[in-house]
């Protein structure tokens, strides 16, 4: 049942959007009978119609229109598969299991979060704690850095050890 085929996944080193790399997936799964994957993909792109700009229709009154595919960032997909991975934990939660073939397809396309060494020595190079009246005002340029990639309770934790 499991797929280790390194080539399906994504990663920000790998280039080319996140977008066309479904894509790309979704065709490969289909052709290869690989039917956990095929559905996790379709999950993640039927979620797609919540990505939307805002617009002024010509009555002025404000609406939304859909993202065309050339307008879905890797960051709106990021940040559809997070949703869906948190999802996927509250309901294994309930039924007290660690994990599903559906969540370890969904990690393979999130980017590999930073982990406390990383945000701390991050911080020790590029972040002048002292100009901060509290360490936890850092937090702001510290997750603009590292975007999806880091937790925030651990940043939180790096920065309250450093503050000692």
């Amino acid at each position: 049942m499991e797929n280790n085929d390194s080539s399906y996944g994504w990663s920000e080193e790998l280039g080319g959007s996140l977008l066309s790399k479904l894509k790309e997936d979704l065709k490969q799964a289909v052709r290869g009978k690989d039917e956990d994957r095929k559905s996790t993909i379709r999950q993640i792109i039927s979620e797609f119609p919540k990505l939307t700009v805002p617009i002024t229709l010509e009555s002025g009154k404000k609406s939304t229109r859909l993202k065309k595919d050339d307008e879905i960032s890797n960051d709106d997909i990021l940040g559809v598969i997070a949703g869906l991975v948190k999802s996927e934990k509250t309901t294994l939660e309930l039924q007290k299991k660690e994990s599903s073939p559906y969540l370890e397809i969904l990690h393979t396309y999130l980017p590999q979060p930073a982990n406390e060494e990383e945000i701390r020595a991050w911080v020790r190079d590029n972040i002048d704690l002292a100009s901060f009246k509290t360490p936890m005002q850092a937090m702001g340029p510290i997750m603009k850095h590292f975007g999806k990639k880091a937790d925030g309770n651990l940043v939180k934790k790096v920065l309250a050890s450093l503050a000692r």
